[in-house]
């Protein structure tokens, strides 16, 4: 198991679309998904934050992320197959660009297809904070980062300014219908 340096915005390797993992029991796959583990969580001993991290944040160009929230969580080949009817704002932030906090919009509910690292397929439904994260990771596997999703008229706010302005009102905002796309 190794601790790795996290990838930086500006890095071709995060904007890399990540390739499928063919077979999710092999060696390579627990190797990454270890170093996953571990880097995330020398990532949170140092920082005080993290709930997961992307393989291509460490350098590893395949479709697998980790979780850490209630329980860990290893997610390979994941897919988000339906998404509620509602979205929210989130205050996102990311390893990748540490100091930097973007409000975007997700999806409140998702439904997400994965293997696990011994290859059985699950599927979970997911709201909120756990919503949120999965789509951020999933994006991280497209090479999506969360600068590429800014919402609103001041989206983009450094950590440090967040904390004194933000902070108290929290992270997610409440869910609301997402508005349908008008007709062009």
């Amino acid at each position: 198991m190794t601790v790795h340096r996290i990838r930086l915005l500006g890095d071709p390797a995060l904007r890399t679309k990540c390739a499928a993992v063919t077979d999710p029991r092999s060696p390579a796959i627990r190797i990454v998904v270890d170093d996953l583990r571990e880097s995330l969580r020398d990532l949170r001993s140092r920082h005080g934050i993290g709930r997961g991290i992307a393989a291509p944040q460490i350098g590893a160009p395949i479709r697998v992320a980790y979780i850490e929230m209630d329980k860990p969580l290893v997610l390979v080949n994941p897919e988000i197959i339906d998404v509620g009817n509602e979205d929210f704002p989130v205050w996102d932030d990311c390893f990748s660009f540490l100091n930097l906090m973007v409000r975007v919009q997700r999806a409140y509910r998702i439904k997400v297809r994965y293997q696990d690292p011994r290859g059985k397929t699950h599927t979970v439904e997911l709201e909120r904070d756990a919503a949120e994260l999965v789509q951020h990771e999933i994006d991280h596997l497209d090479g999506v980062l969360a600068i590429d999703r800014p919402v609103g008229l001041d989206p983009f706010c450094l950590r440090e300014e967040w904390n004194k302005h933000y902070a108290h009102l929290g992270r997610h905002a409440e869910p609301a219908p997402r508005l349908e796309p008008s007709a062009v």
